[in-house]
């Protein structure tokens, strides 16, 4: 197994029968040898049914569950219980297979050890609601400024080797929406090489969860996240 694929989904009975099709068959082109993680977390439509279907109809998808809707912790079970060599972490509402080609043709000519499809980029076309564009810069400015991040993003797209980043995986602390962003700053303060390139994101469908409702958990988790790092504190 080379290439192991998460996607967290919740709540996404409308989109992601019709997604994974659509990715399986982009994959198929490229003749990968591959395998599909799809995260279900506390989904209280028909996501979860839709999931162990999928698994039974398509031998590269497997079913990850998961009672608690908690997007980290999905995504980190997923990442865990991977087989492939490289790792991508894709969201289901954006599938871009193109960015895997480039991300992936970059970690296996030792270029970088993590790549990430920042929506910050220069380069990237961003064409979300300019609420979510503002939400993003400025989380970034504080990861920048609290944590010395020296990037654009942390989540989102992202591709990496797999073996190499697990034990900075095991060193975070944090979930929800923050345990990514944790990842890839610890990653790049460990010195692993780190590369960003920029995407074109057009998203499917709305967020499953609603932007403002995201804020106080974000802003505690980056308090922690400053004490944990910055502060050598236990968290």
């Amino acid at each position: 197994m080379e290439y192991s694929i998460a996607i967290p989904v919740y709540n996404e009975e409308m989109l992601l029968e019709s997604a994974v099709q659509q990715l399986c068959s982009k994959l198929k082109e490229l003749g990968w040898s591959y395998e599909l993680l799809l995260a279900e977390n506390g989904s209280t439509d028909r996501t979860r049914q839709i999931v162990e279907d999928l698994e039974k109809r398509l031998p590269q998808v497997r079913a990850i569950h998961s009672a608690e809707p908690n997007y980290g912790l999905a995504l980190k079970g997923a990442i865990e219980a991977a087989r492939g060599t490289y790792m991508i972490c894709d969201e289901i509402d954006i599938c871009d297979t193109g960015f895997y080609e480039r991300a992936i043709a970059l970690l296996e000519s030792g270029k970088a050890e993590i790549v990430v499809g920042s929506k910050r980029h220069p380069d990237s076309r961003d064409e979300r609601p300019w609420v979510r564009c503002l939400a993003t810069a400025i989380l970034n400015l504080l990861f920048n400024v609290l944590l010395k991040f020296d990037g654009t993003d942390t989540h989102g797209l992202k591709a990496f080797h797999r073996t190499r980043l697990l034990p900075v995986l095991k060193e975070c602390v944090l979930d929800k929406d923050l345990l990514i962003s944790e990842f890839v700053i610890r990653a790049q303060r460990a010195n692993y090489k780190y590369l960003e390139i920029p995407i074109h994101l057009k998203e499917k469908r709305r967020s499953s969860i609603h932007l403002f409702r995201r804020v106080p958990n974000v802003l505690k988790g980056l308090l922690r996240l400053v004490l944990v790092i910055r502060l050598n504190r236990k968290p």
